[in-house]
């Protein structure tokens, strides 16, 4: 009787190829989950990153129809009005989610837009221009 308890408790386990076979097949999904992973992420940023311009250049073009309406000039809010919060953009201009960083910096808008120092986002105050202040490779969200 001990013999035929032994032998079921041997029968209940798993044996080493089992376990080899199921860390290999674990080990092909997480191959085939990982890349897609990363492809959601970069398309994340991608929308987020999307998503503040264009609701930062809506807002600038609010700003510049109503300077129209209130005081009869056209204008394009300065830096300064456009990092004030509640002037321009209600609750400010989010982070940039390339580089972290809801700093606007002054620049002007060139043929290509100009990428430098390591604030979130440039703003052209003479064209109401504003673009990301970085360049990811191969995404080139600057030219957004």
């Amino acid at each position: 009787m001990s013999m035929a308890v032994s032998n079921r408790n041997l029968r209940s386990a798993f044996t080493l190829i089992e376990l080899v076979v199921v860390i290999v097949v674990l080990g092909i999904l997480s191959a085939v989950a990982i890349p897609k992973y990363f492809d959601y992420t970069a398309k994340a940023k991608e929308a987020a990153t999307r998503g503040v311009l264009g609701a930062t250049r809506s807002a600038i073009a609010n700003f510049y129809a109503n300077s129209i309406v209130n005081s009869g000039t056209a204008a394009y809010p300065t830096l300064t009005q456009i990092q004030t919060v509640g002037t321009v953009i209600v609750e400010g201009v989010p982070a940039n989610p390339y580089n972290s960083s809801a700093t606007i910096a002054a620049a002007v808008w060139a043929a290509t837009p100009p990428v430098t120092g390591n604030t979130g986002w440039n703003y052209d105050a003479t064209t109401g221009r504003i673009w990301a202040n970085t360049t990811t490779t191969g995404v080139n969200e600057h030219l957004w």
